[in-house]
């Protein structure tokens, strides 16, 4: 069914892109990136095409978490520069056509925040979740620092106590249990609308929020955690239309109709994305029944199928016009597109996916030089969640040009926040934008040809020809796209209609005959004539 919510003019066309704030571009030569070495390198972003930019977290924070245990919702950290800086960049963006998207960290603070220090010495205050014995689970329970003794509730590490939203569910042997309409909750509640106003008034245009599902506890089906963002959605489109809202949910067909804009697919919760990237490398949860055979397989063991299946189930859910998923290439906890066995030739298939695909195309940065995720690194601002779930190898220094620093910093290597990929055959950008060849020119092409192209953006129709290899459909009536992500050839047959169209971006694939014949890491894309 159409939507009747209002959704901003900007966003449904955008190609978004991730910069991990800590490891993009360092300004001020101390190892560590900052919004001085980002905004030298807006021209490329603007040069790439990309129309909004996220950043990782940016506020206030001892970092115990990387920055997403924040400690000042309304100051950036001093690594990055000041909260002006954020505003001159902000600006600058604009001028070039980009917006700034912020991470809102809604579920939890650090235990450094004033906030959480004051109620650790107020039995009055309802901010956070307190119980004055262990409760049960006890592993998520940790002592209370302050005066007020007992222990409060966390929401993921041990320095991150959860804000209290209110639990779906009373239990008479359980009084922390605050309902969600409590005076703890509804402040919290507030506390977000005023964060999201402050950042909004200087020129924020919306804000991926972290950890979205974690709010309201024991909140089977996520029922009043989804009351809570549908509300915060009524308020946005009142006060900033604007402005959007994506969430880490990474369960579209959930928190879109919830009030979100947007959804990740993410390697969490839903398999659809594991399904299309997953090499077993690098970020791996225990609990995956995965990772299985995936699509974009060098050898060819995968299917489309699951992915197919989660993306027609959101989108049913979601409805015509009622948001979007977002789909990325990775993101700072999950392991680059090029990972293990698959190289940066097999990620250019990947990426004729992506930007023909009716969602939300999100680049991490450094995928569109095929940056590789490095194995085997040590733990940096609790980057290791597990043996099997290191995401340090995903944060590694931006590769500007060749040379011992790759132009990320003028510290001694040995002061950067994190090494340089020391691959000798490491891309670069300096490199690539010298060749029209390059991984890089091919994903800017693929940009310009999404925003030339209407039939290619989200509201352009869907027709699946194949799950198999190849990977075939075409989208608008008007443009096939055929993709095969293995090493060897694959072929399709066609209905009538698309001999004779014309290549727009092809690499090894033929169409004749009513057959599409693609060679190994192929794709192309194709307008039908006549």
């Amino acid at each position: 069914m159409p939507s009747t919510r209002p959704e901003p003019a900007w966003l449904a066309n955008s190609v978004l892109y991730q910069i991990y704030p800590q490891t993009f571009a360092d300004g001020n030569g101390d190892g560590i990136g900052d919004l001085a070495g980002a905004m030298e390198h807006l021209d490329h972003l603007q040069w790439l095409g990309v129309d909004a930019v996220w950043f990782s977290p940016l506020f206030a924070s001892p970092f115990a978490d990387a920055g997403y245990d924040v400690a000042d919702y309304l100051s950036v950290a001093p690594r990055y520069g000041t909260n002006d800086d954020l505003v001159a960049f902000v600006e600058a963006a604009r001028s070039r056509g980009i917006r700034v998207l912020l991470d809102l960290v809604a579920g939890h603070t650090s235990d450094q925040h004033p906030w959480f220090r004051e109620w650790a010495s107020d039995p009055t205050d309802g901010r956070y979740v307190w119980n004055e014995r262990v409760g049960t689970p006890a592993g998520i329970w940790c002592p209370v620092p302050g005066s007020r003794g007992g222990y409060y509730l966390l929401n993921f590490y041990p320095c991150q106590p959860a804000l209290n939203f209110g639990y779906a569910r009373q239990h008479p042997d359980q009084p922390w249990r605050d309902p969600v309409d409590a005076e703890g909750p509804r402040a919290n509640r507030q506390a977000l609308k005023d964060v999201m106003a402050h950042w909004f008034d200087v020129g924020i245009s919306g804000f991926r929020v972290d950890m979205a599902a974690s709010l309201v506890k024991d909140d089977v089906g996520h029922v009043e955690t989804a009351k809570l963002w549908t509300e915060m959605r009524g308020w946005l489109d009142t006060t900033y239309p604007d402005a959007a809202l994506l969430s880490e949910w990474g369960e579209p067909a959930v928190a879109v109709p919830a009030g979100f804009h947007a959804d990740f697919f993410l390697q969490f919760s839903n398999p659809a994305l594991r399904s299309l990237w997953h090499t077993g490398v690098g970020t791996h949860d225990s609990n995956w029944s995965e990772p299985g055979p995936y699509f974009f397989d060098a050898e060819g063991g995968g299917g489309i199928d699951v992915f197919l299946r989660e993306w027609r189930r959101a989108t049913d859910a979601i409805g015509v016009g009622g948001g979007h998923v977002a789909l990325p290439t990775a993101n700072h906890d999950y392991a680059r597109l090029v990972t293990g066995p698959r190289t940066a030739e097999h990620a250019r298939s990947a990426f004729a996916f992506l930007t023909t695909w009716p969602s939300l195309p999100t680049i991490y940065y450094g995928d569109e030089i095929g940056m590789r995720y490095v194995e085997d690194l040590p733990d940096t601002e609790g980057s290791i969640l597990s043996p099997s779930n290191n995401r340090t190898g995903s944060r590694t220094p931006m590769q500007w040009e060749p040379g011992p620093g790759a132009g990320f910093s003028t510290a001694a290597p040995d002061a950067f926040y994190l090494p340089v990929d020391p691959s000798p055959d490491r891309p670069d950008v300096a490199t690539q934008r010298a060749d029209e060849g390059s991984l890089l020119h091919l994903v800017r092409r693929l940009v310009a040809l999404r925003h030339a192209t209407p039939a290619l953006g989200p509201e352009g129709s869907l027709e699946v020809l194949t799950e198999d290899y190849p990977f075939a459909y075409v989208r608008g009536g008007t443009h096939l796209v055929v993709v095969n992500p293995r090493r060897g050839p694959a072929a399709v047959d066609l209905p009538d209609g698309w001999d004779g169209a014309r290549a727009l971006e092809v690499e090894g694939v033929r169409v004749d005959g009513g057959r599409a014949e693609a060679a190994g890491f192929a794709f192309g894309i194709f307008e039908r004539v006549g």
